[in-house]
């Protein structure tokens, strides 16, 4: 294999099929020592949660792939922490996008005059710019387009995807008596087709998620949906 992409929490290798394959490591986003999704540096390493945030995508990527959702998810191998996928073509230098079901986190420290953390909201997507240099800033579909970073059709299509793959994963949370706050997603084209994918991961680090009020830290939230299925 050959290293394509050294990241924060994963790295990127090229297969000789063609495929690609992630490595998950046990870095996770925070600031000062505290976890924390939103973020966009590394803030603690905790030992073990790379195959323990593998586990929790690979059971997320079956779930959305069994009920016909495009991702670029192939297979995974939990003993060696790495996941294949199919290459995909980035918009821009990336995207995420962002579904809010409560107000919380980086949207309270942006919006707190106008709502109270813990809002209920009717999920929300806003889509920012993979940019660390820059904080990942906050993008208008009107800025999208501008750039050249995606059409308008690209921009709804992305939106629809994103609430509908956000409400299956909230659905199935609330199985295991769980509520998903918010998650952070990314797509691409794939290469052979050019239909929009989700891609990346679906793990702790990607997501806010709350039992009985109290926001789940990354090893509770894995625990409460694969040890209880």
């Amino acid at each position: 294999m050959i290293l394509v992409k050294k990241g924060k929490t994963k790295d990127v290798y090229q297969n000789d099929n063609g495929t690609l394959q992630l490595l998950f490591k046990d870095d996770v986003t925070g600031t000062d020592g505290v976890f924390d999704p939103g973020a966009n540096t590394v803030g603690l390493t905790l030992s073990g949660i790379g195959k323990e945030n593998l586990k929790l995508s690979k059971y997320l990527f079956e779930l959305l792939n069994n009920n016909g959702v495009a991702t670029h998810y192939v297979d995974c191998d939990v003993d060696n922490a790495t996941m294949t996928v199919l290459p995909a073509t980035m918009f821009g230098h990336g995207v995420e996008v962002i579904c809010r079901f409560v107000a919380t986190g980086s949207f309270i420290r942006r919006y707190g005059d106008y709502v109270e953390d813990g809002t209920v909201l009717p999920a929300y997507v806003e889509i920012t710019l993979k940019d660390d240099d820059r904080n990942d800033p906050l993008i208008t579909q009107a800025g999208l387009e501008v750039l050249g970073i995606m059409s308008a059709e690209e921009y709804n299509d992305l939106v629809t995807k994103t609430q509908d793959i956000s409400k299956q994963i909230k659905a199935e949370f609330n199985n295991y008596g769980i509520d998903l706050l918010d998650i952070k997603l990314e797509f691409g084209r794939n290469q052979e087709t050019n239909e929009i994918m989700l891609i990346d991961e679906l793990s702790s680090g990607n997501m806010r998620v709350s039992e009985n009020g109290s926001v789940l830290k990354p090893f509770e939230l894995i625990d409460k949906v694969l040890n209880q299925k």
